[in-house]
């Protein structure tokens, strides 16, 4: 793999305008997920009980387990970034495949979880089901542009594209995000719901 081993001082504390897109479209997303994340708390209030009668409150084990998996993919994520700053190609290598491993890790198991949970509930069952499928799908969705978007960085750095920092910078920066959402995904449809 070719890779510069380090920037080039023109770079150096310049933030391109792919950044600024990349930080448009986050703001764009953040948006989206805060919308259906306050559609689902209304419902929650405007509801005598939630999840509704008949339906179990989501289990955590599950979910943790997945949490763990997207937590340690951004910490890895990390790991390669830090490859690449170095001129490590191996490292950056290693750090991007493993991010991929665990990110389609994470969306096996959210497949199982489906499988379980669309026995019991399903999306058109009630106004619940459809914001959890919703909320979930739609996180799920982001997962598997995140795997995309990282491995188109892994392409560019092997074709020895002078601008792979830039874009494992952006890659990163989608992927931290889809994290991050995750866990506010995770405290209002698998923790609040005891405590509702």
């Amino acid at each position: 793999m070719n890779m510069p081993a380090t920037v080039h001082a023109a770079d150096r504390g310049r933030v391109d305008l792919a950044w600024w897109g990349m930080m448009m479209f986050l703001l764009n997303e953040a948006t989206l997920f805060a919308s259906l994340i306050a559609s689902y708390f209304y419902l929650a209030a405007t509801n005598a009980s939630w999840p509704p009668a008949g339906v179990a409150k989501p289990e955590l084990r599950l979910p943790l387990i997945m949490t763990g998996l997207l937590l340690a993919s951004s910490g890895v994520l990390v790991y390669a970034d830090r490859g690449l700053r170095a001129g490590d190609a191996r490292r950056y290598r290693i750090g991007l495949v493993a991010t991929i491993v665990l990110g389609a890790l994470f969306l096996v198991l959210q497949t199982r979880e489906y499988d379980v949970k669309l026995r019991v509930l399903t999306p058109s069952q009630s106004s619940y089901g459809s914001m959890f499928y919703t909320i979930t799908g739609l996180h799920g969705a982001h997962v598997c542009f995140g795997l995309l978007f990282l491995a188109w960085a892994i392409a560019r750095a092997k074709h020895g594209r002078a601008d792979a920092s830039a874009g494992l910078r952006n890659a990163s920066l989608y992927w931290h995000f889809v994290d991050g959402v995750w866990l506010v995904v995770l405290t209002s449809l698998y923790v609040t719901p005891r405590w509702l």
